[in-house]
Order: C-alpha cells, then sequence, then structure tokens
C-alpha cells in the first residue's frame, strides 16, 4: 500500500483553539470526561484481532467480550477530547498506548455492524495524529486508509443496483466509516469515494416521503435512529469540509433532512409506534424472546436522543427536538461539538 500521509485535520470536531463560549459550555463535559478516563490512566489496552455482536445475543460466541473491547475504542476517543481541551500529556500517551495495541492487533472482518465503533478510533486519531509519535501516526493512518478503501471495495464490487445489507442500515454504518475515514486522512480519492456512496445510500435508503428501507424491513423506529445516525455522523464529517450532506438529494429527490423531518413527529410523540410487530427478520423475533430490551412493546422516543443532538450539530431545527428527549447530548458530543448549529 502507498504511504498515508501522517496527518489529519480536525475533520469532525471542533477547532482545537476553542472560543470563550464553546469553552465554556464543554467545561462541565470535560469534567465528566476525566472523570470517566482518569481512573484508567494507567489501563493496558486489550485488544482483540476481531470483533463480532452482529446476529449474535448476549453471551454467545464472542459478543461479550467485544462489548468490553468496544469500550476501549471509546476510551481513547474521550482520553483524546481530554487531552484537547487540556492539553495533559497522560491523556495522550493513553491515547498512543491504545492506538498502538489496536492498530497492530485488530484485522478488519468489513462487516460494519461490527465495526461501527471504530468511529471512535478514527476521532482519538483525528484529534491527536499532530502529535502523535511517528510510528502510531504511520501505523494507524494506514489502518484507517485500509479500513476506508476496503469498505469502498466491496460495496463497488458488490451486485448493483445495491440490494439487501448493502441498502439498509449496514450500508449507513459502511459508509460512516468511508467518510470519516477520507476526511480524517483528507484523501481526495476516499472523499469522492465517499460522497458517491453518501447519495447513492441516500436513494436506496431512502423514500421520496422520507421513510427508510430499514423501517419497511423491521417495522421498528429503532432501526430507523440506527439507519440515520451513522448518515449523520458521515455528513458532520463532510461539513468541516465545507460540503453540505444535510440537504444533498439523491435522484428520488430524497435527503437525509427529509428522513430526520419523518422521524419527527415520533420523537416529539406526536406518533407512536409498537415495535417490531411485522419484522422481516427472523433475529428480532429472536431478541423478543430472549428479552433484550427494546425489541418489544411501544418505541421510547429518548432513545433517539444522541441521533438529534448529533442531527442539531447540523442544522438548527433539531436543537428544540434534541433538547425534549434529553437536556444535554452526550459528554463526547458536547465536548467535540460543545454549540449546537444555527
Amino acid at each position: 500500500m502507498p504511504a498515508v500521509p501522517a496527518h489529519a485535520a480536525m475533520n469532525f470536531c471542533a477547532a482545537p483553539g476553542l472560543q470563550t463560549s464553546e469553552r465554556a459550555n464543554a467545561a462541565p463535559d470535560v469534567q465528566a470526561l476525566m472523570k470517566r478516563v482518569g481512573g484508567q490512566l494507567g489501563a493496558e489496552p486489550k485488544p482483540l484481532p476481531r470483533l463480532h455482536t452482529e446476529g449474535v445475543l448476549p453471551h454467545e460466541g464472542i459478543y461479550d467480550e467485544s462489548i468490553e473491547a468496544e469500550k476501549e475504542l471509546e476510551l481513547m476517543r474521550d482520553a483524546a477530547l481530554v487531552w484537547r481541551a487540556t492539553g495533559d500529556d497522560r491523556y495522550l500517551k493513553l491515547v498512543d498506548r491504545f492506538l498502538a495495541a489496536w492498530v497492530g492487533t485488530y484485522r478488519p472482518s468489513f462487516n460494519p455492524i461490527d465495526e461501527t465503533h471504530f468511529d471512535s478510533l478514527i476521532l482519538a486519531y483525528d484529534m491527536t495524529a499532530s502529535a502523535l509519535p511517528v510510528k502510531t501516526r504511520n501505523a494507524t493512518a494506514a489502518f484507517i486508509a485500509t479500513l476506508g478503501n476496503g469498505y469502498v471495495a466491496r460495496i463497488d464490487s458488490a451486485a448493483h443496483p445495491l440490494s439487501g445489507t448493502y441498502r439498509n442500515n449496514w450500508e449507513s454504518h459502511r459508509v460512516k466509516l468511508v467518510a470519516m475515514a477520507a476526511f480524517t486522512l483528507d484523501d481526495r480519492k476516499l472523499i469522492d469515494a465517499a460522497q458517491r456512496i453518501f447519495v447513492e445510500q441516500i436513494g436506496n435508503n431512502i423514500a421520496p416521503d422520507g421513510s427508510t428501507v430499514d423501517f419497511a424491513e423491521r417495522d421498528a423506529l429503532h432501526y430507523v435512529a440506527y439507519d440515520l445516525e451513522p448518515l449523520v455522523a458521515a455528513a458532520l464529517a463532510a461539513r468541516r469540509h465545507n460540503r453540505n450532506w444535510l440537504t444533498l438529494k439523491a435522484g428520488n429527490g430524497a435527503s437525509l433532512a427529509l428522513a430526520l423531518n419523518w422521524l419527527v413527529p415520533y420523537a416529539l410523540g406526536q406518533k407512536t409506534h409498537e415495535e417490531f410487530v411485522h419484522s422481516s427478520v427472523p433475529f428480532d423475533a429472536q431478541r423478543r424472546a430472549a428479552g433484550v430490551p427494546g425489541f418489544s412493546g411501544p418505541w421510547d422516543p429518548k432513545r433517539s436522543a444522541p441521533l438529534f443532538h448529533l442531527a442539531a450539530r447540523l442544522s438548527g431545527r433539531y436543537t428544540s427536538v434534541a433538547l425534549l428527549l434529553s437536556p444535554a447530548p452526550p459528554a463526547w458530543v458536547a465536548v467535540c461539538l460543545p454549540l449546537a448549529a444555527r
């Protein structure tokens, strides 16, 4: 593989020199992240060569180990955010240690459900690349490039028109990982591919009325939110390069904004929905039978709070929805993107 430029351009989170209002806004959440990360400053990483949670129940296979390992990906993201906010090198050393261990051990499976949490690893690199030791920086950049390019190759080699898991929520998670990799590495070819597959997914997944393929297949708002959240993350990465993917329209007239608008009445409680009643996916029935929370009964709008807090960073029209669902965004979002969009 050709050498990858060893830098990142702060493509997702707010610029390192936070404005006074942003710093004041983020302060309590920085404290929360410091508390969360502080007790693990001396922790040693325990990377796995593979993660697998897709299609399996808790306690089956390596599900439990994978869930625990995913926490390390979030830990390095949170440590990077604290380092960026405080300049305390102890947090940078944690990021360096965990990045080096994970990119040296993990082998991508290109299952986007298993690997969706690698957005946290990409964010950790994005915020710290310029300060990382050269060895860690180069190895992580190469890993992210392998991940992003590998997903594009699989999408492009899939049978077209895309169908099945190449147009439902799986594809949204592929798009997120490709977009975040592309903009973090500032790889022009990968950026062009990311925008192409983003638009393709909007057209394949979202109908002109704003409903999604996942709602039709799963009869669940859980999967609408799970489908849209990665697309919002992709759009946030693109926004740092002055690209507006929120309102970017596919050939059928659909857009990410249209799908978010479709979900708003449910988030506000104006409409309700019984989850998974007519799902066409047998695994949903298995999870219902196993008592996995959220796979039966009415949808809880508060489950979409993270989605709408992220969407509020794209457009202020979603701020009131987000605040109704939760008075504050997740701590990492508050530190990464302290202010909602206008």
